[in-house]
């Protein structure tokens, strides 16, 4: 077994019925490897972040993190795994502290590791400060921090972010997007992040494109850009996709 491979899917398929959602979907991510999957609605995004954190059951196919079988490990499988929905899943009427001490509390840590770490993630998303106010008193790009920072506090191998900027404000989409980043590059984490914007990927990346259940390529930006005969990541995408528009 590889110990650097954060997630490994091999030969995932799903169906809604007769729909065939994904269809024998295979890639794998290393630790402190940012990916990128890319895909437009209805591409399978969600219903692969869905058996990734076994809220479906998968009957076809395997899903290792960190060399545990989500199925036949699914606990310490997915004590490896920080998870941002894109939609919200804090409560609003607790305050920021609350839901992050009820995180720790569900991962059996201390009081006292719980409250450091607590500190440590909110400082570094300049939260400290908002601690004590409830989550509906906080706007989207906010709310998204916190999110963050609760994904983080178990100290996951790898990191899924499903569409986690949707709705938000320029700002606080950049400020998300960086962070994020950081957290490949300099902690090693590794990351995999359900997109439709373009925008927000490095040059650095890996790419997985996701097209009506199908990886249709994957590599790294360069690799994906040389192997569709593209000059720039919009053009890539639709070549994949929909045709060939012009770049943006």
């Amino acid at each position: 077994m590889n110990s650097t491979i954060a997630l490994k899917i091999s030969d995932l398929s799903f169906s809604y019925g007769s729909r065939k959602a994904l269809d024998r979907v295979s890639f794998s991510i290393d630790q402190g490897q940012c990916t990128i999957l890319l895909g437009p609605n209805g591409a399978g995004k969600t219903t692969l972040f869905s058996l990734i954190t076994r809220l479906y059951d998968s009957r076809s196919g395997t899903i290792e993190l960190c060399g545990f079988d989500v199925r036949n490990q699914t606990r310490q499988a997915l004590a490896k795994l920080g998870v941002v929905f894109q939609q919200t899943t804090l409560d609003l009427d607790l305050t920021v502290l609350q839901n992050l001490r009820y995180h720790c509390a569900l991962h059996g840590m201390s009081k006292k590791l719980a409250n450091s770490r607590i500190q440590e993630e909110l400082e570094r998303l300049n939260m400290y400060e908002r601690r004590c106010e409830r989550i509906r008193q906080l706007n989207g790009g906010h709310r998204r921090r916190v999110e963050i920072a609760r994904a983080l506090l178990h100290r996951p191998a790898i990191l899924l972010l499903d569409e986690p900027t949707v709705g938000l404000d320029v700002p606080s989409r950049k400020a998300i997007v960086e962070h994020v980043h950081q957290l490949s590059l300099k902690n090693g984490m590794a990351v995999l992040w359900a997109s439709h914007l373009i925008d927000e990927i490095y040059p650095s990346d890996h790419l997985i494109v996701l097209h009506q259940g199908v990886v249709r390529a994957k590599g790294k930006v360069d690799e994906v850009l040389a192997a569709t005969n593209a000059d720039c990541i919009d053009a890539a995408f639709h070549k994949l996709t929909q045709g060939a528009p012009e770049c943006l």
